[in-house]
């Protein structure tokens, strides 16, 4: 989270949220959840923020949500499989502390 407890993944909670501001946040979200708490170099930080992006875009596919004109729901379901792969990988704790920080972007999607 940022310094402000109203920007989240560089979104302004106070302003109007759009789906496709959501998903962007929703690939942050994934970024600094996979990679940056994994620990991985600064060196490579646009091949990593690619790849992850990759993953997002990924979750949206397999469930059947539009990665370039997302819904609401289509990021909710998203979301739920980039939970499942990071449960492989993660710590609980650092999964649902980011799914927390998420649902309050998704919850003020217009």
């Amino acid at each position: 989270m940022e310094n402000s407890k109203n920007i989240i993944y560089s979104i302004d909670l106070d302003g109007p949220i759009t789906p496709l501001m959501a998903r962007d946040a929703l690939v942050e979200c994934f970024s600094q959840a996979h990679c940056a708490d994994a620990g991985l170099t600064a060196e490579n930080d646009e091949v990593n923020r690619a790849y992850c992006r990759d993953i997002v875009k990924k979750s949206f596919t397999e469930s059947d949500g539009n990665f370039d004109n997302p819904s609401k729901q289509a990021i909710l379901n998203a979301m739920g499989k980039l939970q499942d792969f990071a449960k492989k990988f993660r710590d609980p704790s650092i999964i649902q502390k980011h799914a927390v920080e998420m649902m309050k972007i998704v919850e003020k999607i217009n």
